[in-house]
């Protein structure tokens, strides 16, 4: 039995710098050493009548400036510097500070205006230099005006793919009466300038605290990226971490010049180290999912649980982009997973989940706005066998939202997320979204079986 959830809060924490991640913090200027362990920082400065930020990285000195209100990024490499300005939003209105991020290959500078952060330029690094470098990034350092600023790891625009951390037989991870959470943190623009960050939900103010944030290394190629979408399990050993390799992810176009994306897959990684706090890069392997006859071309969203000496990997399964749907595998090890089921009628369905109801192991997804029509704006339930049993009875968010669930003191707690932007027209697709928290009635109330609802609710 699973109860009806209403919307008890929606939280949307934006730092440029976040507040954990503080590195340098000075009242004089000058060139400091910045070391970052993943290419994600920011810098700030109070505004004069002229500012100026740069991080130099490599050989390179990424730099942004505001003179007379217009805000201008040069990337600058021996003696030939290239100045990049937008048309359309390059000058500020009354800026108190300036505001430089490095997220993943893209620059961005930024001002604050009226309490607020806008975008005002943007440059793509990729054909410049290589930002994932370790050795280069154990180099960096961040240029400061004469009159001081700040420096750190970059925090979020926004919050989705939330997952509740786990124990690796499904139980919701608790420290004390507060649980975690793993999410993506959006950065200002598409999913390769976001990144896994690591939250404290406590569940009786639904207040949230960033603890944590996670960068990868992939098998098969160099450097450190920011993939996510992730769930992070504790296992009797230490963690195991799977997530979806979104780092490098490109907008998908077929305009001249510009790559169709292909090869997003899940990954593993296992370490004991504490992940629940500070700044981690893990080494990864693949998970080896298996799509057999699934006509699949790219695999994300994993969820993991072990019960009875046996593995359940929840996962979604594209056949191209983007036209996906929820799978389930398992078997008695992660490298020797078998496909239990997949539920090919979805065509736009994710953030498989897996959830004990009853002493009964279920599978939740998320049916998008743009399935069919009997099949929009819901969250199915389905048995081990990727059949729908039922669905559950919740408020649907815009975009994507995931069904995360714990029970907590008799009531069930929902994490999710909506398609909220931050409203900044140069950065496009990419700065969502608000994280939507959901709650059940006291126990006894009003509730729903899983098994009885076999048709869309409305919205």
């Amino acid at each position: 039995m699973l109860p009806r959830l209403e919307v008890v809060r929606r939280l949307r924490p934006i730092d440029l710098l976040a507040p954990g991640s503080l590195r340098v913090d000075t009242s004089s200027g000058g060139i400091v050493p910045m070391p970052a362990v993943a290419p994600y920082v920011t810098a700030v400065a109070p505004v004069r009548e002229r500012g100026w930020l740069a991080l130099h990285l490599a050989d390179h000195r990424l730099g942004a400036s505001i003179d007379d209100g217009s805000v201008s990024l040069t990337v600058t490499r021996g003696h030939g510097t290239r100045e990049v300005r937008s048309r359309r939003f390059h000058r500020a209105e009354d800026p108190t500070e300036l505001g430089l991020t490095l997220t993943g290959s893209h620059l961005t500078a930024w001002t604050r205006e009226q309490g607020r952060w806008v975008a005002r330029a943007r440059f793509d690094l990729r054909d410049q230099l290589d930002v994932r470098d370790e050795t280069a990034l154990a180099d960096l350092r961040v240029e400061l005006p004469t009159w001081g600023g700040a420096a750190g790891g970059f925090g979020q625009l926004g919050l989705r793919d939330v997952r509740f951390v786990s124990e690796e037989d499904g139980r919701p991870l608790r420290d004390w009466d507060a649980l975690w959470l793993t999410a993506t943190s959006a950065g200002p623009g598409f999913f390769d300038t976001a990144h896994t960050s690591v939250w404290r939900l406590d569940p009786t103010t639904l207040d949230v605290q960033h603890t944590a944030d996670l960068f990868f290394r992939r098998p098969d190629r160099p450097g450190v990226f920011g993939d996510h979408a992730t769930h992070l399990v504790r296992t009797a050993d230490g963690w195991a971490v799977a997530t979806s390799t979104w780092g490098d992810f490109e907008t998908p176009t077929t305009r001249a010049g510009r790559r169709t994306p292909s090869g997003l897959r899940v990954t593993l990684a296992e370490t004991d180290v504490d992940l629940l706090r500070g700044s981690h890069v893990l080494d990864t392997r693949e998970l080896p999912l298996p799509t057999d006859g699934l006509d699949s071309i790219a695999t994300w969203d994993p969820h993991l649980v072990r019960r009875d000496g046996a593995w359940l990997v929840g996962f979604v399964s594209a056949r191209r982009f983007f036209d996906f749907h929820p799978a389930l595998a398992g078997g008695a090890s992660l490298d020797d997973l078998r496909l239990l089921g997949a539920a090919t009628d979805r065509s736009a369905t994710e953030g498989t989940t897996l959830l004990e109801v009853d002493g009964r192991m279920v599978v939740l997804a998320s049916d998008g706005r743009e399935s069919p029509r009997s099949l929009r704006a819901r969250f199915p339930v389905f048995d081990l066998e990727m059949a729908e049993v039922g669905q559950l009875d919740a408020p649907y968010p815009t975009n994507l939202p995931w069904p995360s669930l714990a029970q907590v003191d008799g009531r069930w707690l929902m994490a999710s997320f909506n398609g909220t932007t931050v409203s900044e027209p140069l950065l496009g697709y990419g700065t969502h979204g608000d994280l939507v928290v959901m709650r059940s009635g006291p126990p006894g109330g009003d509730s729903l079986d899983v098994k009885s609802v076999t048709t869309p609710r409305p919205i």
